[in-house]
């Protein structure tokens, strides 16, 4: 059985700056999947979740609230109405122009 060559060895791994990570994170959390966003970027979507993750665990300051389900559907819930908020805000400016 051969063995597969590599691209990269473990000490040449890519690193990413604060700036690419913060926006990568902007991009799956506007894209409906993360697994797109991810393939946009040309990084791996494990990558692109273990960076949510720890951002998740950052604003709630403990892992075992990030995992927690009722945690999660609240965060996705709210996710949902900020987009829904948005698109009503958006609506509102196209129909409230006058009618040439």
């Amino acid at each position: 059985m051969a063995a597969k060559p590599s691209g990269a060895s473990p000490d040449k791994r890519r690193k990413y700056d604060e700036a690419f990570k913060a926006e990568a994170l902007r991009l799956a959390s506007e894209s409906r999947s993360t697994q797109a966003a991810a393939r946009q970027l040309g990084i791996s979507p494990k990558l692109l979740y273990r960076w949510q993750q720890a951002q998740v665990v950052a604003e709630v300051g403990s892992a075992e609230v990030a995992r927690d389900p009722e945690v999660r559907a609240l965060r996705a819930a709210n996710k949902r109405l900020a987009q829904e908020l948005d698109i009503l805000k958006k609506a509102l400016v196209i129909f409230g122009q006058p009618t040439p």
